[in-house]
C-alpha cells in the first residue's frame, strides 16, 4: 500500500500543484510574520539594551497618551548633582530629548522623517551607552549649532555647513550643521538632531535647567539593582520612576509592542484567509483525483486493502502534498520576511536582515500549518473513498456521489444558519457596543459556516438564473456550460466558496467603510462651522508660533484653539476610566454646532466644569452638576463640576471617549505646557474663503506640519483614515482571489481530465476547438459569478449588521457602495474567463482519437 500510494502520488503531483501552492501561501505569511515580529524584537531589545543607562530616573507618567498632547514631562537638572553625590554613581547626566520636531532645510524640504517615525532633539551628552558617536566635523558649541545623524544625513543630502530650520514645541530657530554622528548600534529609523545641553534646555524644553531624564552610570563593582535601591533611598520614589537598564529596556520595548503587534496580527490574518480558502480548493482537488480514480481504488479493494487503508493511502498523499508545500512554504516566509525588513529600511527603520531570527516554533507552526490544512481538508474526501464498495469502484460509479441527496447538508445549514441568522438578528437589537461586537462576530462565523454548508443546495436555483440566458446567446454551447456547472452540486459550491469568502469580506468591510464616511461627512456638515481648520498633517500638536501666525494673517477674524490630553475619571459608580479628553477657547459655538441634551457651551467650558457625552454619564449614573475626580498628567488632581451633557452624535469631533472636554483655561491650571492640535478658524467680515485661504497658506508657508484645510478637505481627511482599514481589506480580497482563481483553474483543470472522453465524443461530432474553449470559458464565469453573489449577499448583511453596531458610537448613516458591488460582479467574470484560459486552451489542444479512447 505505501508503494502504491508513493506511485500514485508521483504520478498526480502535477494535479496537486496548485493545491500545494495554497499551502505555500498559507505557510508563507504564517513563517514570515514571525520572522519579522521576531528579528524586529530582537533588533529593538539589543538596541534598548545597549542604550539604556545603568540606572535612569524619569518623571513619573501615569497617563497614557493615545492623543499627543504636545506636553513633554521634566524634572531639574539639578537632580543630576544629587545623584553624582550617591556613593556607587561614576556618573549621571542630565538628558534632554524631545520628539515632534519639524525640521527643513532652506528650501523648505523637510529634513525630518516624513513616514511616521519620529524626528527627536536631544542634548549632546556621549556616554558609555550612547547610540551615537562623533563621525565627522565637531560636537555642537552654541545655539546655533546642531549635530544630525548619518543616516538623516544621507537620505536628506544634508552636509556639514548646512542651515536648518528646527520648529520645535517653544519655537523655531535656525541651527547650522557642524558635525555627523555615526550610529553605534542599530538606528530604530528616528531622524536625531543633537545640540549642547543649554541650547537643548532653552529651545527644546523652553528654559534652562531642566531634564527629560536623569541618566547614571554604575561604579566599578556596583550591580544595577543595588545602585537602582541607592537612588531610590537618595531621592524618593514619589514623582520618580527609577529603573534599571533591564526594566527600561522592558518599558521600551512595552510602548513599541502595540506597534509590532499590529504587523503581527496583520500577516496572521493573511495567514487565516490563506489557510480558510486553501481548505475549499485541498478538498475539491483530493475529491476530483478520488473520482477519478475510482477503478484505482477499486482494484484495491479486491486485490484485499480495507477502508482503513485506502483511506491511510488517501490521507498519506495529502500529508505528502502538506509537507512539501510546507517546505517551500518555509523558505518563501523566509523571502517574505527579508522582503519587508527591506521595506522596512525603505520606510526608515534600518533592521539588519543578516540578523534574522528563526526560533525553532518557526518551522514548528510552518509544518503544523500545512500538514494540519492538508490533512483537515483531506479527511472528508479520504472517508468517501473508503466507504465506495469494489464492486461499485470497478464499475466506474463516482465516489463524489454526483446525485446523492443533500438532505443531511439542508438539515445542518439551516441548523447553524438559524444560529448565525439568531445572531446577527441579536447583535441588531443589542443596545451595547461590546456585547453586540460579540454577537456580529458569532453571527458572522456562524453565517458562514452554513453557506458554505448548504452552497451546493443553492447552486441548481441560482445557476439556472444565472446561466439562464446562455442558451439564447450562446446556443447549444452556452446550454452545455451551464449543466456542467450543474452537474456536480459539490463541486460547484466547493470551488466557488473559495471566491464567496474574500468577496463576502470585501462586501461587508465595503458597506461599512461607506457607511462609517457618510455618517462623518453627515456629523462634519451638522457639527463644524469654522471656515477653515488649521491641524499638522499628522494629527500631532504643533508649536505656539502657528497660532500667533494664524491669528496674524489678514482676513482672520475667529480663531478657536483646539487641545488633547490625557486624563483619569474616577466616576460615582466606583469606575476609574483613562481617557483623552479635549480643552477648547470659550468661543466654541461660533466655530461648532453641538447639541447638548442638559446645559451649553458657556457651562461646560467655565472654569472647574467640564461637559460629558449623555449615554456615558447614563451608564456610570453622572448627572448635570455632578463632581468628577479628574487626574491630569503629571499627578495634579482636580473636582470638577459637570456642566453638559452633550449628544455624542453630534459632537463628534469635539469630544473623544465619553465626550469629555473643558476650557482651556482648565486644562493650563492642571496640566500646563501643552500645545494646540487644531484651530478653527472663521473668515472678518468683508473677507471671502478663497482669499482667506491664501492667506494663511501663505502666513504658514515656513511651517510644512501643519495645513488649511476646509470643510470638503476635513472629509476627505477623515476618508482617507477609513481608506487605510479598506485598503488593507482590499489587500487580504486580493490574497482570498488568488487562491479562488487557482482553485476554479484546477477544478476546471481536473474536470477536463475526468471528460476526457466526453471531450473527445463532442470533438469528433463536430464541436469545433474554438466552441469547446468557449464552453469552459462559460462554465468557469458562471462558477465565478455564482460566488461573488453568494459572497456579496452574505457581505451586506454583514455590512447591515456592522452599521448597527456602528450607529450605537453614533454613526447612524446606512451607505451601501453599489458601484462596488457592480464593479465586483463584474469583476469575477473576468475572473472566471481568466481562471478558464489555460484548462480550455489544453482541452482544445486533445487528440480526438486518444481522448475517445480514454480511460
Amino acid at each position: 500500500m505505501l508503494k502504491a500510494t508513493l506511485r500514485s502520488f508521483l504520478a498526480h503531483k502535477g494535479r496537486l500543484l496548485l493545491s500545494a501552492l495554497a499551502v505555500v501561501l498559507s505557510v508563507a505569511f504564517v513563517v514570515g510574520s514571525l520572522i519579522f515580529s521576531d528579528t524586529v524584537s530582537h533588533t529593538f531589545d539589543r538596541l534598548f539594551a545597549s542604550t539604556a543607562a545603568d540606572v535612569t530616573v524619569s518623571p513619573r507618567e501615569d497617563l497614557d497618551e493615545a492623543v499627543p498632547s504636545g506636553r513633554t514631562a521634566t524634572l531639574p537638572a539639578s537632580l543630576a548633582e544629587r545623584v553624582r553625590r550617591i556613593d556607587g554613581v561614576a556618573a549621571a547626566r542630565a538628558d534632554v530629548e524631545v520628539s515632534g520636531l519639524t525640521v527643513v532645510d532652506r528650501e523648505r524640504r523637510p529634513v525630518s522623517p516624513t513616514t511616521g517615525a519620529p524626528a527627536l532633539g536631544n542634548a549632546w551628552n556621549p556616554g558609555e551607552h550612547s547610540p551615537v558617536e562623533l563621525a565627522s566635523g565637531h560636537a555642537p558649541r552654541g545655539p546655533g549649532q546642531v549635530l544630525v545623524d548619518e543616516e538623516t544625513a544621507r537620505r536628506k543630502h544634508v552636509r556639514v555647513g548646512d542651515t536648518l530650520t528646527v520648529i520645535a514645541p517653544p519655537g523655531s530657530f535656525e541651527a547650522r550643521v557642524v558635525g555627523i554622528a555615526g550610529f553605534t548600534t542599530t538606528n530604530a529609523g528616528a531622524a536625531l538632531f543633537y545640540f549642547d545641553t543649554p541650547t537643548a534646555q532653552t529651545r527644546l524644553l523652553g528654559r534652562p535647567g531642566l531634564a527629560t531624564s536623569i541618566s547614571v552610570d554604575a561604579a566599578a563593582g556596583v550591580g544595577d539593582e543595588q545602585l537602582e535601591q541607592r537612588v531610590v533611598a537618595a531621592l524618593g520614589s514619589r514623582g520618580h520612576d527609577i529603573r534599571t537598564a533591564g526594566e527600561q529596556a522592558k518599558s521600551d520595548v512595552e510602548k513599541l509592542g502595540g506597534f509590532l503587534d499590529v504587523i503581527k496580527y496583520v500577516m496572521l490574518g493573511f495567514a487565516g484567509v490563506a489557510v480558510l480558502v486553501g481548505v475549499f480548493l485541498i478538498v475539491n482537488t483530493f475529491s476530483m483525483l478520488i473520482a477519478q480514480r475510482t477503478r484505482e481504488l477499486g482494484l484495491l479493494r479486491a486485490l484485499g486493502a480495507d477502508r482503513r487503508q485506502v483511506r491511510r493511502s488517501v490521507l498519506t498523499e495529502a500529508l505528502l502534498l502538506g509537507l512539501a508545500g510546507s517546505t517551500l512554504g518555509l523558505a518563501a516566509g523566509i523571502g517574505l520576511a527579508a522582503g519587508l525588513i527591506a521595506l522596512m529600511g525603505l520606510l526608515g527603520t534600518n533592521i539588519d536582515a543578516g540578523e534574522m531570527q528563526i526560533g525553532w516554533v518557526t518551522p514548528v507552526s510552518a509544518y503544523v500549518v500545512g500538514l494540519g490544512v492538508t490533512f483537515v481538508a483531506a479527511y472528508l474526501p479520504a472517508r468517501r473513498a473508503a466507504n465506495v464498495s469494489p464492486m461499485a469502484a470497478l464499475s466506474d460509479a463516482e465516489v463524489a456521489g454526483v446525485g446523492r441527496p443533500l438532505r443531511v447538508r439542508a438539515v445542518a445549514g439551516a441548523a447553524v444558519g438559524a444560529a448565525g441568522a439568531a445572531a446577527l438578528v441579536g447583535c441588531v437589537v443589542a443596545d451595547r457596543t461590546a456585547s453586540a461586537a460579540s454577537l456580529l462576530g458569532l453571527g458572522v462565523v456562524l453565517s458562514l459556516i452554513a453557506t458554505v454548508i448548504a452552497g451546493p443546495l443553492l447552486v441548481r436555483p441560482v445557476i439556472r438564473v444565472l446561466g439562464g440566458a446562455f442558451p439564447a446567446l450562446f446556443g447549444p454551447i452556452g446550454r452545455m456550460s451551464q449543466r456542467n456547472a450543474l452537474r456536480n452540486p459539490r463541486r460547484t459550491g466547493a470551488t466557488a466558496a473559495a471566491l464567496m469568502v474574500g468577496l463576502a469580506l470585501v462586501g461587508g468591510m465595503s458597506v461599512a467603510s461607506e457607511s462609517m464616511t457618510a455618517s462623518f461627512d453627515r456629523q462634519i456638515d451638522r457639527t463644524l462651522g469654522a471656515d477653515f481648520v488649521v491641524q499638522n498633517t499628522n494629527f500631532l500638536p504643533f508649536p505656539r508660533e502657528v497660532t500667533d501666525a494664524v491669528r496674524g494673517t489678514e482676513g482672520v477674524g475667529l480663531v478657536v484653539r483646539g487641545r488633547f490630553t490625557p486624563v483619569a475619571v474616577r466616576l460615582p459608580d466606583g469606575d476609574r476610566v483613562e481617557t483623552t479628553a479635549a480643552a477648547y477657547d470659550p468661543r466654541l459655538d461660533e466655530v461648532a454646532d453641538i447639541t447638548y441634551a442638559q446645559g451649553d457651551s458657556a457651562a461646560a467650558l467655565a472654569p472647574g466644569h467640564l461637559a460629558v457625552d449623555r449615554d456615558f454619564a447614563r451608564d456610570h449614573g453622572v448627572r448635570a452638576g455632578s463632581t468628577l475626580h479628574v487626574e491630569f498628567q503629571g499627578g495634579r488632581r482636580a473636582e470638577l463640576t459637570v456642566g453638559a451633557l452633550t449628544d455624542q452624535d453630534s459632537a463628534e469631533g469635539f469630544g473623544t471617549q465619553g465626550g469629555l472636554y473643558f476650557g482651556l483655561g482648565t486644562l493650563q491650571r492642571y496640566a500646563p505646557g501643552g500645545q494646540d492640535s487644531a484651530l478653527y478658524v472663521n473668515a472678518a467680515p468683508g473677507t471671502g474663503d478663497d482669499d482667506l485661504r491664501a492667506n494663511l497658506e501663505e502666513a504658514l508657508d515656513p511651517y510644512p506640519q501643519v495645513q488649511v484645510r476646509d470643510l470638503a478637505d476635513y472629509k476627505q481627511l477623515v476618508r482617507d483614515q477609513i481608506a487605510v482599514l479598506l485598503y488593507l481589506v482590499y489587500a487580504l480580497l486580493g490574497l482570498a482571489i488568488i487562491i479562488a482563481v487557482l482553485g476554479v483553474v484546477n477544478t476546471l483543470a481536473l474536470s477536463v481530465v475526468e471528460r476526457t472522453r466526453e471531450i473527445g465524443l463532442l470533438r469528433a461530432i463536430g464541436l469545433a476547438r474554438r466552441q469547446l474553449r468557449r464552453m469552459i470559458r462559460l462554465e468557469s464565469v458562471v462558477i465565478a459569478v455564482f460566488g461573488a453573489v453568494l459572497g456579496l449577499a452574505l457581505g451586506l448583511v454583514w455590512g447591515v449588521c456592522t452599521h448597527e453596531v456602528l450607529a450605537l458610537q453614533g454613526m447612524t448613516v446606512l451607505a451601501i457602495p453599489w458601484l462596488t458591488i457592480v464593479a465586483v460582479v463584474v469583476g469575477s467574470a473576468v475572473i472566471g474567463v481568466v481562471a478558464a484560459l489555460l484548462p480550455a486552451l489544453r482541452a482544445s489542444r486533445m487528440n480526438v482519437l486518444a481522448a475517445i479512447a480514454h480511460d
